[in-house]
């Protein structure tokens, strides 16, 4: 069955590149992946697969389906790019990765008794397209869920920070900056007040938390005093109680700025929490095996330890069904994810090869868990004692639960 997933992958090679490459060149933002998400279901219904497209509310969601085993096999696809660098995290990769490994388990899906499932998860640089879909019974009846991220280096067991996205917004009043100055209340010095705060909290941080933002509105014209400016930061943390901890501390800095100006004062949380990675142990080492056997050669287990990856939605998934997120090296040079440096390796031939080792790989980990007695019975125990509406509810109630 290896070698039938490893034929199969090969023989899709140049469909998968293909995709890679096509998503790459048209990037599209979270929400808003159109084009992409058509792309890759429409490569899954030419193979047979069933597809539901949108799902859970969301428009660029998607479910495709093939088989109708008692174990189902999740495999997660990304496919949201950033602002101005594009595909600068890979997720092309991930998308025809996914979709590779679906099909090389679809190719075996009744000699596992398995059911694959490929899962389009919009959104995961900001929105947190997974967490709304967990929320909405798209992973209630999955028994372990997969995705390959790509990166500088090989990794099969990262880290990743829980983080939470704010945005602050100050409401002043608008004057003369030069005839009437003092009948202003400057929102911009607001602003200022919040990120000098920031700035010294600093250095009283946890170990591994994090505050990092961006003004995105800071006034209209230097002889208008500010009436309204706002500013987006993330917070990151090692884990859910250090990040509300953190949160505490940014938000009296936020309220530092409205009481040193007179201005009001709102914080709206922009995207779902999402939490830290809680890696599923047995299926790293079966990932960790195959992507060996395939030639690669990730970091030992105590150099992992302090690979952390950013922050991702997968995190949430991991901690409610058996989960993994490895990364899969690119030749990216000195490069790193969301530099322009990184997108443009991410449609290299380097690329197209973290594409098919990956899918061979997360394939392969499908085998072996199907496969192994002891792991299927945890498996299908941890599924089907999870709660939550069956699949057939979900898709009957037109994927919203």
């Amino acid at each position: 069955m290896r070698a039938t997933c490893q034929r199969t992958v090969q023989c899709a090679e140049q469909e998968l590149t293909e995709l890679s490459r096509s998503i790459h060149a048209e990037p599209e933002l979270a929400f808003s992946e159109h084009r992409s998400a058509a792309k890759i279901a429409e490569l899954m219904r030419s193979h047979g697969f069933d597809l539901r497209l949108p799902v859970a509310g969301l428009d660029t969601a998607f479910v495709a389906e093939y088989g109708s085993g008692e174990l189902v096999v999740g495999v997660c696809a990304e496919y949201d790019a950033l602002p101005e660098v594009g595909h600068a995290c890979g997720h092309n990769i991930i998308a025809a990765a996914g979709a590779g490994a679906a099909l090389a388990l679809a190719a075996v899906a009744d000699d596992l008794g398995i059911t694959v499932r490929l899962i389009g998860t919009p959104a995961e640089e900001t929105g947190g397209g997974k967490v709304l879909m967990l929320e909405r019974g798209v992973f209630d009846d999955v028994a372990l869920a997969m995705m390959v991220h790509p990166g500088p280096e090989e990794v099969c067991r990262p880290g990743s920070l829980a983080i939470t996205d704010l945005e602050v917004r100050y409401s002043g009043r608008a004057a003369h900056a030069a005839s009437a100055p003092d009948l202003g209340v400057n929102a911009a010095d607001a602003i200022t007040v919040a990120q000098v705060a920031i700035g010294l909290l600093r250095q009283h941080l946890e170990p591994r938390q994090m505050v990092h933002g961006i003004v995105t509105a800071g006034g209209a014209a230097p002889n208008i005093v500010p009436a309204a400016t706002a500013a987006v930061y993330n917070l990151r943390a090692a884990e859910s109680h250090s990040l509300q901890r953190l949160e505490n501390r940014i938000r009296a800095c936020f309220e530092a700025g409205a009481t040193a100006t007179g201005c009001a004062v709102e914080v709206v949380q922009v995207s779902p929490v999402y939490a830290e990675l809680d890696t599923d142990e047995w299926l790293s080492e079966a990932y960790r095996a195959a992507i060996t056997e395939l030639g690669r050669e990730p970091l030992d287990r105590s150099a992992e330890r302090d690979r952390i990856i950013g922050s991702t939605d997968m995190g949430n998934v991991t901690r409610r069904l058996p989960a993994i997120h490895p990364m899969i090296s690119v030749d990216c040079g000195a490069a790193v994810n969301h530099q322009a440096e990184f997108a443009a390796a991410c449609a290299s031939p380097s690329a197209d090869r973290a594409v098919v080792d990956a899918a061979v790989a997360m394939a392969w980990t499908g085998v072996a868990a199907a496969t192994d007695p002891d792991q299927r019975v945890r498996l299908l125990a941890a599924a089907q004692g999870r709660p939550g509406a069956s699949t057939e509810e979900f898709f009957a109630s037109g994927g919203v639960a």
